[in-house]
């Protein structure tokens, strides 16, 4: 099982999303191993690239990732200064008033960053929280403050407008850089962008960045082929009857691996180059049946991600969205970076 994953694509993405803001610095969020990729070999790309900006979930992906990077590489944690976590070398944006005092405490003359809550009610300081401490925070001197949008890739939605005035009226004043905009925000356009954007499913080829270049390729290793015939079943449950004598492969992953249960009978395809063959019966734990009556001769491996049936077309089979695919890719696929 192998997951190929193209360097330059991801860095040919952060170039196009970063033109498309003129006048903000370009950062990458890199959490969740940079989408299941590979944080240390996708920032180190990245920051070669001209990246000095990071962004992680957890302090303990920022400390994996810290050793990868140059000193001048900031790596910002957006799960803030929770109590107990180490810090060093990393900067902190903070959540809650709570956490500001915690982190001054703690870290006095540290390098920080704010999150404003301006209507996604999920992280960040509400406004009457943040007029509380806003005066001693800014007196501190933060390296941004930013927010985050709750339905960007919605361009319609009215949320978005929302949430620009609300950002826009909570940081009137401030004489600190600015940062709205993740991939979503960004293709709204120059209202949203402000002095820094953190492009991040983009950056790996998913929605909404419709423009990318596909980044992932997930190669399947056939394990052995047999015939059905008319009125056999393939799988567990027996979901699914041959209605004719049909060749099946049964590749080696299943949702041990990350491909959900939920493609199974849904219309999902792996590839063999351009050439589909659906996916037959339940995905199991470890193993997937295919029809491959179509082809002349049976390949290696078959694709499931692949220019063919990208990322986001696999989710719609899922009934999910493209970061999950991503995200939940497992540890067994042997990767490999061009």
């Amino acid at each position: 099982m192998t997951l190929h994953i193209d360097l330059q694509a991801i860095v040919a993405n952060w170039s196009a999303l970063a033109a498309k803001a003129p006048g903000a610095r370009a950062s990458a969020v890199v959490k969740a191993d940079a989408y299941g990729l590979g944080a240390a070999r996708v920032a180190a790309a990245l920051y070669e690239a001209g990246a000095r900006d990071f962004f992680v979930a957890l302090a303990s992906e920022g400390r994996a990732l810290r050793p990868h990077l140059p000193r001048d590489a900031r790596i910002n944690v957006l799960s803030g200064h929770i109590e107990g976590a180490d810090l060093t070398g990393l900067v902190p944006v903070l959540n809650s008033s709570e956490q500001f005092f915690r982190d001054r405490a703690m870290r006095p003359g540290k390098p920080f960053a704010i999150q404003l809550d301006t209507g996604m009610n999920r992280l960040g300081l509400e406004a009457g929280e943040w007029s509380a401490i806003r005066a001693e925070a800014l007196a501190a001197k933060p390296d941004f403050i930013m927010s985050h949008l709750a339905c960007a890739d919605e361009p319609g939605h009215p949320a978005n407008a929302s949430q620009l005035a609300a950002f826009r009226a909570m940081t009137e004043g401030c004489d600190v850089p600015l940062s709205l905009s993740a991939t979503g925000g960004i293709l709204l356009g120059p209202d949203y962008h402000f002095d820094l954007i953190r492009p991040g499913v983009g950056l790996y080829g998913g929605l909404p960045f419709a423009d990318a270049q596909p980044v992932v390729r997930l190669s399947l290793p056939v394990i052995q082929t047999r015939t059905v015939q008319a009125g056999e079943f393939v799988g567990y449950s027996a979901t699914w009857t041959a209605d004719s004598p049909r060749r099946i492969a049964t590749v080696a992953a299943g949702y041990a691996d990350g491909i959900l249960r939920s493609i199974s009978s849904k219309g999902a395809r792996l590839y063999a180059a351009r050439t589909a063959c659906p996916i037959v019966g339940r995905v199991s734990m470890d193993l997937i049946t295919v029809d491959v009556t179509g082809l002349a001769d049976i390949p290696a491996e078959l694709d499931l991600i692949c220019p063919a049936q990208p990322v986001d077309r696999v989710a719609d089979y899922a009934g999910t969205i493209g970061y999950e695919i991503l995200t939940s890719l497992g540890r067994r696929y042997d990767r490999t970076w061009r």
